[in-house]
């Protein structure tokens, strides 16, 4: 499905971004995994390699603009194109508005909507060369139907998710398409600790009565960065077993 083409991947050291990384390097693409947590990376790039496909790590702070340019660059000239662009690097600081501080509203518009945009336009004159490539965001349901303790969160999926839609319409001329999935809640080492209580009331708002896998996520990114999504752009897709409809 990737034959001959480069994905990048960013916070891609573990859960959803690991699964996307390893997804599209059994589909045939060559995988760049970006994060900040070098052993992590180490973990997704062994697991890229039993693909049997090319994967190269690179450490880089998705909210440092100039950073993200001269790194993208880099691969860029490393790999020959870019061709498909993954934003998955996405933080939490969790808490009631009126106890939420500056900072950790700070950090999370930083990361997970600064780094969107960082990281968008520092591979966007490359595609517009080729007149190609395919960029998914990830946002969150949270983004869509808000939650408690979470405004930072919502705030940053909801202008990703604005941000998506804007940006297909700038760069559809160019062919380059660029779509977003909302995940809902999936399995990961967060929600391995919850309690049976808060687990229940969890699965209690899904319809489809349990938890997504962050492989659940990675065969839609895959589908949406694919050619069988050639005529799909400006969209988001729900991954949340029925919970936003």
């Amino acid at each position: 499905m990737f034959e001959g083409k480069t994905a990048i991947i960013t916070g891609a050291a573990r859960g959803i971004g690991q699964a996307i990384a390893v997804d599209l390097a059994v589909k045939g693409a060559n995988i760049v995994i970006c994060d900040l947590q070098e052993e992590w990376l180490k973990e997704t790039a062994e697991a890229v390699k039993k693909t049997g496909r090319k994967v190269t790590c690179k450490e880089l702070d998705v909210t440092n603009h100039d950073v993200a340019q001269s790194t993208f660059q880099e691969i860029g000239s490393e790999t020959g194109s870019i061709d498909i662009l993954i934003n998955n690097a996405g933080i939490t600081r969790d808490g009631l508005l009126i106890r939420m501080s500056e900072a950790d509203w700070d950090a999370v518009l930083a990361v997970n909507l600064k780094g969107t945009f960082n990281c968008t336009k520092a591979v966007t004159r490359t595609m517009m060369k080729q007149h190609s490539g395919a960029i998914v965001n990830i946002a969150s349901i949270i983004g869509l139907m808000g939650n408690a303790g979470q405004a930072n969160y919502g705030a940053s999926k909801a202008g990703v998710i604005a941000f998506t839609k804007s940006v297909a319409k700038e760069l559809a001329p160019r062919n380059i398409r660029v779509n977003a999935v909302a995940p809902g809640f999936i399995t990961s080492k967060m929600t391995d600790v919850l309690s049976e209580e808060v687990r229940s009331s969890m699965l209690d708002a899904i319809p489809l009565k349990r938890f997504g896998k962050p492989e659940n996520v990675a065969n839609v990114v895959s589908f949406l960065a694919s050619d069988q999504a050639e005529y799909i752009t400006g969209e988001v897709l729900n991954i949340s077993g029925g919970m936003v409809m």
